[in-house]
């Protein structure tokens, strides 16, 4: 139980730290770009203190393509990966609530900002591939996690054309929220397909990075 309250708990906390920073910014500017670097600034500190924070207790996955990995990797099971998994989605639909509650913001409404295109998917297949490839080298201990990819994540927030999600229950969650941060609930479905891609990607790429440097 402590490992999926650490789950969901994580994975609630870094919704609302994405959707809240993103209502904020709206709030404080009409500047697009200064929008995106206050999203982006709050999500990597996020990101930051909840990996460190939970790292040692469910490994900090706060994404369904991270536990599938790590079952991949035969280090936890299938069935926890499962619970792993709804447990985030749950925490991510419930963090982007409590984000719009904070603002006074209506409960309920799903994001109407469509997210689609060939240029997008493709970005959200190499965010999710190099996210994987970063927690390979973590699970053996060669970087610290919760300072590489919140560097990642950070990042991606300003080179990809999406922004990068890389995360099916963010994903998810983000779609209960019309705001700065929301993706319309019928984008998710390409998002979630091309993050998948990703973790195939990325997996096969680094097991050959591991088995031919034995790194």
């Amino acid at each position: 139980m402590s490992k999926l309250l650490s789950e969901f708990i994580g994975t609630f906390l870094l919704v609302c730290a994405v959707v809240g920073s993103g209502i904020m910014a709206t709030n404080l500017t009409d500047d697009v770009g200064l929008q995106l670097v206050i999203n982006t600034i709050s999500t990597v500190a996020a990101l930051f203190v909840l990996i460190s924070l939970f790292a040692q207790i469910s490994g900090a996955h706060f994404n369904p393509v991270v536990s599938l990995y790590v079952v991949w990797q035969k280090q936890i099971s299938v069935s926890t990966s499962l619970q792993y998994s709804i447990v985030q989605i749950i925490g991510a639909i419930c963090g982007a609530e409590f984000a719009e509650l904070m603002f006074h913001e209506s409960l309920g409404n799903f994001s109407q900002k469509v997210r689609s295109g060939t240029g997008l998917w493709i970005s959200e297949i190499l965010a999710t591939a190099v996210l994987v490839i970063i927690i390979s080298f973590a699970l053996k201990n060669k970087i610290k996690a919760s300072v590489v990819v919140p560097a990642w994540i950070g990042a991606g927030y300003l080179f990809t054309s999406s922004t990068i999600f890389a995360n099916p229950a963010v994903t998810i969650g983000r779609a209960f929220s019309d705001s700065f941060a929301g993706i319309h609930p019928n984008s998710t479905i390409g998002f979630i397909i091309a993050q998948l891609i990703g973790l195939i990607i990325g997996s096969v790429i680094s097991n050959s990075i591991h088995k031919d440097s034995n790194v």
